[in-house]
């Protein structure tokens, strides 16, 4: 068994189902014998894209991988990277490297540098017997916390160079992290709802992930509160409801320009209150704002938050309803 074949194993353990790649790679051959399917695309970037769609299509509940060569494939799969990191798409790359003996030498690309700040992580394996537990890592920041990519370099001899077959023995899939905001938050947070004259949700992508669209529909009934979607949280509330004012981004239903003006309280659920030219604006001055998200790098980013609470979007929000009920 060599590197690229260990890997394969340990994304088949994971649960990855297909291997969006452009060749050359030693991985897709080694994904192919375990099962795993390689789609062979014809730009880089396209492999990235494939991911990020495949992983919102299923709501994060399925993680997803690619692989390009080292070089000009991973400087050309960079921005499709960056996309995934902006809209907050967890998915695994697994760009190639030079040889190890080459590493940090000029001219040559390094993926694991260049994409830090594109990525939740971005490392270079630089022994073959720690695969394992450099993919444990990064399955396990890919399923819990703020989601978005992660990066995960494997150098040309890295890949061919023979490994224990043991070390696969000892592998444990990684399980996905819903950490519940804590109970004296959440009822503030329901406190300040029921407070408010004139509260507006706004719902964000992190309802999809945390599939918490029941409990999310359930607390805007009980409280009668109307809701918004940003763009990326499209779909996380009907909007053939009553209490739906629809999806904004950089252009707006009237209803929702009309109610986020009216509104005392600015709600977040599973959003980041980021500002962009792409994303609807929000009025600041005489407005309250409460916030939950997963992580806290959120709060107060663009916005000024008056109330973060820190917690997955679905256990946290079946607590404010259990405080309503």
């Amino acid at each position: 068994m060599n590197g690229a074949d260990l890997i394969a194993h340990i994304l088949k353990k994971e649960g990855i189902e297909v291997l969006p790649a452009f060749p050359h790679s030693d991985l897709i051959d080694s994904a192919a014998k375990v099962g795993i399917r390689p789609i062979i695309v014809r730009q880089e970037r396209q492999a990235l894209h494939i991911v990020d769609g495949y992983v919102r299509m299923t709501g994060g509940r399925k993680l997803a991988c690619s692989t390009v060569q080292n070089g000009p494939g991973s400087e050309n799969a960079y921005g499709a990277v960056a996309q995934c990191y902006g809209d907050n798409v967890p998915v695994l790359h697994i760009p190639g490297g030079y040889d190890t003996n080459t590493q940090g030498t000029a001219p040559y690309f390094s993926a694991s540098r260049n994409m830090q700040n594109i990525t939740k992580s971005a490392e270079t394996v630089v022994r073959g017997e720690r695969i394992p537990q450099m993919l444990q890592s990064a399955f396990a920041q890919l399923r819990s916390g703020r989601p978005g990519p992660v990066a995960l370099e494997v150098p040309t001899d890295i890949f061919t160079a023979d490994v224990d077959e043991t070390l696969l023995d000892d592998y444990r899939p990684q399980r996905r992290s819903a950490p519940v905001a804590d109970a004296a938050e959440t009822r503030e947070l329901v406190a300040m709802m029921l407070a408010a004259k004139t509260p507006v949700i706004v719902a964000g992508q992190g309802i999809l992930y945390g599939e918490a669209w029941d409990e999310l529909l359930a607390l805007a009934e009980l409280t009668q509160t109307p809701v918004m979607t940003t763009l990326n949280g499209k779909s996380a509330f009907p909007e053939s409801h009553p209490l739906s004012l629809g999806c904004a981004a950089c252009s707006r239903p009237d209803p929702v320009v009309e109610f986020l003006n009216r509104a005392d309280l600015i709600l977040g659920l599973g959003t980041s209150f980021t500002h962009s030219d792409y994303i609807t604006p929000f009025p600041t001055r005489g407005r309250t704002f409460a916030q939950l998200t997963n992580s806290e790098a959120d709060v107060s980013k663009d916005y000024p938050v008056d109330y973060g609470v820190i917690g997955d979007a679905k256990p946290s929000i079946a607590a404010m309803v259990a405080e309503v009920v």
